[in-house]
């Protein structure tokens, strides 16, 4: 049987306490599959960018469960869920995240950095990323010189030199005009279909969607519909290890 790689089982997430309590997540039950792209939508307020949080293990729920790669996230240590997102998980926002009087390859060698990789393999690594969104050419350039829709590019390009699992895009094209962020959109799409990469998005725009194979969409903390899921097993009782990766930096912090 396969896991699904990320699933989640009646996860709330709570706000405040007695009256003042207020349900981001009440009851969310989601399982995306390794490859899929799925779209999260949903107007503010609804739940997805609560629930990409918890997906991410940038936030907890209250309550329910969080399986990855069939491992119950709720069940590690903080200094395990830090390797979760370090060696597992990418992500990319809307405002870039970028340092901007750094270039863009020093930008993709900075989580390489953390992970202790020489300096010539994190050379080769971000160059390589950068080949694959397009901006080989552009590595010696600061990302203050470079235009809204490179440095998405460059963003997404730090996500991918890790080798993620799966990378989270939160309102990736916010910043950009409409040409901008349909080149963006086309970039993932094409990673997802040439690379298998899982890619999860939240947006609130329609025509962003429409290039994930799934649409998700919340309302009121909860899903109110779900487009073109994947029927996945179940994970294996006891669930599988994520961390393969990561044994021998079980020491690691975030």
């Amino acid at each position: 049987m396969t896991a699904p790689l990320i699933q989640l089982r009646n996860v709330t997430k709570i706000y405040g306490t007695g009256e003042a309590a207020v349900a981001a997540l009440a009851g969310i039950d989601l399982e995306i599959a390794d490859g899929e792209f799925v779209a999260v939508m949903g107007p503010s307020g609804s739940g997805k960018s609560t629930a990409m949080n918890i997906l991410g293990c940038l936030d907890t729920p209250t309550s329910g469960t969080y399986f990855f790669r069939g491992a119950d996230v709720g069940a590690l240590s903080r200094d395990q869920r830090a390797l979760l997102r370090r060696y597992y998980i990418g992500f990319v926002f809307q405002g870039y995240n970028l340092l901007k009087r750094t270039t863009a390859a020093e930008n993709l060698e900075l989580p390489l950095v953390y992970r202790g990789v020489a300096k010539a393999e994190r050379r080769a690594k971000a160059r390589h990323a950068l080949e694959q969104v397009g901006l080989a050419d552009r590595g010696g350039h600061t990302a203050a010189e470079l235009s809204g829709g490179q440095q998405q590019r460059v963003a997404i390009a730090r996500a991918l030199v890790t080798d993620p699992l799966v990378m989270f895009a939160d309102e990736p094209t916010g910043n950009l005009d409409t040409a901008k962020s349909h080149d963006i959109m086309a970039l993932l799409k094409s990673l997802n279909e040439t690379r298998g990469l899982t890619i999860v998005l939240v947006t609130h725009e329609e025509d962003i969607a429409k290039y994930a194979k799934r649409q998700v969409r919340f309302i009121d903390g909860r899903i109110a519909s779900d487009t073109g899921m994947v029927r996945i097993n179940p994970p294996l009782e006891g669930g599988s290890k994520f961390a393969e990766r990561s044994e021998a930096n079980s020491g690691e912090g975030s």
